[in-house]
């Protein structure tokens, strides 16, 4: 019975937060602050244990910026003892170096995730090419674990995400593209960014098509209603050890992870969320993919609904 409840009701995916704190202050980003503590290990090595315990297949370590953890690898390493199916990470990459790939490589990382916003420093961000290159360049030399380079629309010029889409495939990474959002999560690209993310689309195919190519249907409807399965199939866990259904709306639904129980998973799998229809947290659409066959409640109508994106 546990067995069948995993495969209904269990997370594929859980992000766990490890710090706030992030070393890069991008304009666009209200997912850090500048002077948070690293989050205790003993109480991250209880969340970890826990989320295991809910059957959760995949785990990714995130922030802020993880790497400013004083113990990321140890934490790395408890996951990877925990069986996850996979073990992961989000960084913005400026804090490696041959020493910390090695460590991460040894610590058993199984993907790293790079968000790139484009090719030059503007006002907006520096998490751009061409101070990141030579990081970039000593992960394709030595890092034993899968690396996943993310192109950010939005962020820099458009023509930026095409040039760093190349030199993903040039250092034998596997290229993705993100849309920028805003605080709520709903999808924020001018007329050039749409074109660019035509083009992107046109030299990636099925790659950039996930989720039932929500991208384009938002594009060309201003909305991609889903089955939003967050707080079931994905889990976002703060710093401060609760469950939200996403990162952008933690103010709609919170509780304790180490009071999460599989009634918690059941009951959110078939909770409608006011936010789904324009949503463009890839995370949250590819994890709630695999179950749209499956019934849900509508969100209720006295739910706070969130602007969908052209009204």
């Amino acid at each position: 019975m546990r067995l069948l409840h995993r495969l209904r009701f269990a997370p594929f995916l859980a992000q766990l937060v490890v710090t706030r704190r992030c070393n890069l202050s991008c304009g666009y980003c209200n997912e850090y602050d500048a002077a948070s503590p690293p989050v205790p290990s003993r109480l991250l090595r209880a969340r970890i244990d826990h989320l295991k315990k809910l059957g959760t297949f995949s785990l990714e370590l995130t922030g802020g910026e993880p790497l400013l953890h004083p113990e990321i690898c140890e934490l790395i390493a408890h996951a990877r003892a925990r069986a996850f199916h996979k073990v992961m990470m989000i960084s913005n990459a400026y804090l490696l170096g041959v020493e910390m790939v090695e460590e991460l490589n040894r610590a058993g990382l199984m993907e790293l995730q790079v968000s790139v916003d484009g090719v030059k420093p503007n006002d907006v961000t520096v998490k751009v090419l061409r101070p990141l290159l030579p990081k970039l360049e000593v992960l394709a030399r030595l890092a034993r674990f899968r690396v996943v380079l993310s192109a950010v629309l939005g962020a820099c010029p458009p023509a930026e995400a095409l040039e760093v889409v190349r030199t993903a495939r040039e250092l034998g990474f596997r290229p993705r593209v993100l849309v920028l959002h805003d605080t709520q999560g709903q999808i924020s690209l001018d007329a050039a960014g749409r074109a660019t993310l035509s083009e992107l689309r046109r030299q990636l195919g099925p790659a950039l098509s996930e989720a039932h190519d929500y991208r384009q249907r938002i594009l060309k409807h201003g909305a991609a209603p889903f089955k939003c399965r967050a707080g079931s199939r994905y889990l976002y866990v703060d710093e401060h050890g609760d469950v939200a259904w996403c990162s952008q709306t933690r103010e709609l639904f919170r509780k304790p992870l180490l009071e999460y129980h599989p009634a918690d998973l059941r009951r959110q799998f078939y909770t409608g969320k006011p936010c789904s229809d324009a949503c463009t947290l890839g995370c949250v659409r590819t994890q709630s993919a695999y179950d749209e066959w499956r019934s849900q409640a509508p969100a209720t109508p006295g739910q706070r609904r969130l602007p969908v994106y052209g009204q």
